[in-house]
């Protein structure tokens, strides 16, 4: 197996693992709620039974501070409600905790509920304050219950109106049933569905819960979505009592100074009365729409599998398509994640995608690593043969495009030999042939680097290097002569001192010329060098074959494009092999003047 197939196997597989390892432990779950409520908390339509009558800033106005009312006030609104036999409403449901005696309103308004039977009220429980870090509740254990007062409490039915939050402070789940001191206690809203059923002869359906008795809520509604009315306008007639028949009718706090609103997931970070809250819990039951969290090693490990095989396919496409992959995968996750909660089954959603988007990156990131380390060391092998700022600017375009096939171009062509290196190398050990000859050749290196040459290839101890390829370069047959000067210049020293340790002399022969050429990669697909053919480039290797030691030939060409500047020494007209006529040669002497700016 390849490395580079392991390698992909091995990050998949970290992929996967991290997939089933979020999924279960749910370590970001805070952020998490942020893509469930999202995703599962979408407002489905309230039903048209349920209604509020608030208890609202205009009630308050009209009778002064609930503090202050007598519970014949209430008795009034049951009288107003339920009056007519043919028009009340199934149930009259007070999200109100009736605790203690006030006055004589007490017993009257427990008469009326005993006369109309259809009454369901709050009972509050007493909980140690305590955070669960299992359930992720604010509530723990049971210590209390605060009854409606005795009369109230013959007369009806109660829940507990209690609602716990999320670590975020959303109420998002529900306990139906607590127990104390050997008793059971159902939620306001389960009692008041366990009621609705009963006068309405419906058979009760079941709910289900988790591990820990818990249900997650799935919201019908925003606030302010169920059909509310003022108790004002109820109690004064504006609203007639007709409007609430059949209907299930809740009683509560409407107005923001009674401290009775809450966070929840379907409004973002607006906050719910407590009793649309019921409302929307009621409605769950009406409908059956609960749901509760699913198994998370089941999913985790489902997930972690399916995160496996998408990070493969990532791998092994290009970043456009492996976009679209990673799309269509969270795409389909959320709405198979959808679908289940629908059915009653909620997971986390938000470790799959957060994991294929991470592994994307880093794919992305990686493979523009690697094309970068190989482009850099692609560029490192290049500046072999061209100066350093040539590769400078070649990889800040980056448009230079290798492939076979080739140009014309003008360019200026340089061969460079060294006289007498063969007869010397005869009486010279391997090693010291070797540093002599590296040594000469960096010169020479080094003088068409500084001239903006292309080093071509090294021939034992001749070299050839091209001027205006492979990019455009301004002065080009110049800077040619120039490097070719600079070439016998440096080797100076270096003759010197082969005189005088070996006692032999060598010196280097350079010729040079210029026209037209094909330039471009030779070869095949596999194996190609980067050259210039022609008789341009021909001719130039004549030249320096008949150039003596330390000395620069160039043709006419050549010197009719350099006429002034350089100094030259007519040699005259020589025969060159492979060329039927004679070519004009010049020695160059030096230069006249110096390049323009580079």
């Amino acid at each position: 197996m390849k490395k580079e197939t392991k390698q992909t196997i091995y990050e998949a597989a970290i992929a996967g693992l991290l997939v089933f390892l979020l999924t279960v432990l749910a370590p970001f779950a805070s952020i998490d709620y942020i893509f469930t409520d999202h995703i599962y908390q979408i407002p489905r339509g309230i039903d048209s039974r349920i209604k509020i009558i608030g208890i609202d800033e205009k009630t308050l106005a009209t009778y002064g501070p609930m503090q202050t009312w007598s519970r014949e006030q209430y008795a009034n609104l049951l009288d107003t409600l339920c009056a007519d036999e043919d028009f009340k409403p199934t149930l009259v449901c007070f999200d109100i905790i009736f605790t203690g005696e006030v006055d004589e309103g007490d017993q009257i308004f427990a008469d009326k509920c005993a006369e109309y039977d259809n009454v369901v009220v709050v009972n509050h429980l007493i909980y140690k304050e305590s955070l669960n870090s299992v359930t992720d509740d604010l509530y723990d254990v049971v210590v209390g219950v605060e009854e409606p007062y005795p009369a109230l409490n013959e007369a009806t039915v109660s829940g507990f109106s209690n609602v716990s939050m999320d670590r975020d402070g959303k109420v998002r789940r529900i306990l139906p049933d607590e127990h104390y001191n050997g008793l059971s206690y159902s939620t306001f809203a389960k009692t008041i569905y366990q009621q609705y059923c009963l006068k309405t002869g419906t058979k009760p359906g079941t709910i289900p819960t988790d591990i820990y008795g818990r249900s997650i809520i799935n919201y019908s509604g925003k606030a302010g979505d169920y059909e509310y009315v003022s108790m004002a306008d109820v109690l004064d007639g504006t609203i007639p009592s007709k409007a609430f028949t059949n209907s299930i009718v809740l009683v509560g706090a409407y107005a923001p100074g009674m401290q009775d609103n809450f966070l929840v997931p379907s409004d973002g970070s607006n906050q719910m009365y407590g009793v649309e809250i019921h409302a929307n819990i009621l409605q769950s039951y009406l409908q059956g729409r609960f749901s509760v969290n699913g198994n998370p090693y089941l999913m985790g490990l489902i997930m972690g599998l399916l995160a496996f095989a998408i990070v493969l396919i990532i791998k092994k496409l290009k970043p456009g398509f492996a976009v679209l992959v990673l799309i269509a995968s969270i795409g389909l996750q959320l709405f198979v994640f959808k679908l289940l909660n629908d059915s009653g089954h909620a997971y986390s959603i938000m470790y799959f995608p957060l994991v294929l988007i991470v592994f994307y990156i880093y794919t992305v990131v990686s493979k523009y690593v690697i094309e970068r380390n190989k482009r850099k060391k692609a560029m490192d092998a290049f500046s072999k043969y061209v100066d350093k700022e040539i590769i400078n600017e070649l990889s800040k375009s980056g448009d230079f495009q290798i492939k076979v096939g080739g140009e014309n171009r003008d360019i200026a062509v340089l061969f460079v030999d060294i006289r007498g290196f063969t007869t010397m190398s005869e009486a010279l050990t391997p090693e010291q042939v070797v540093d002599i000859l590296n040594e000469y050749l960096t010169i020479a290196t080094e003088a068409i680097f500084k001239n903006k040459g292309t080093l071509d290839k090294f021939v034992g101890d001749c070299a050839m290097a091209v001027f205006n390829s492979p990019f455009d370069l301004d002065d080009y047959e110049y800077r040619a002569v120039c490097a070719a000067l600079d070439i016998v210049k440096g080797g100076d020293e270096l003759k010197k001192r082969i005189e005088k340790e070996y006692g032999r002399s060598i010196g280097y022969g350079v010729g040079v010329n210029v026209g037209p050429a094909v330039v471009g990669n030779i070869g095949s697909d596999f194996r190609m060098d980067f050259t210039a053919i022609g008789d341009t480039v021909n001719t130039a290797a004549r030249l320096e074959a008949n150039a003596k030691a330390d000395q620069v030939l160039i043709s006419d060409v050549l010197y009719e494009r350099l006429k002034g500047r350089i100094k030259v020494n007519e040699i005259g007209q020589i025969p060159l092999k492979g060329k039927s006529n004679g070519v004009n040669v010049f020695e160059v002497l030096g230069l006249e003047d110096t390049p323009g700016e580079e």
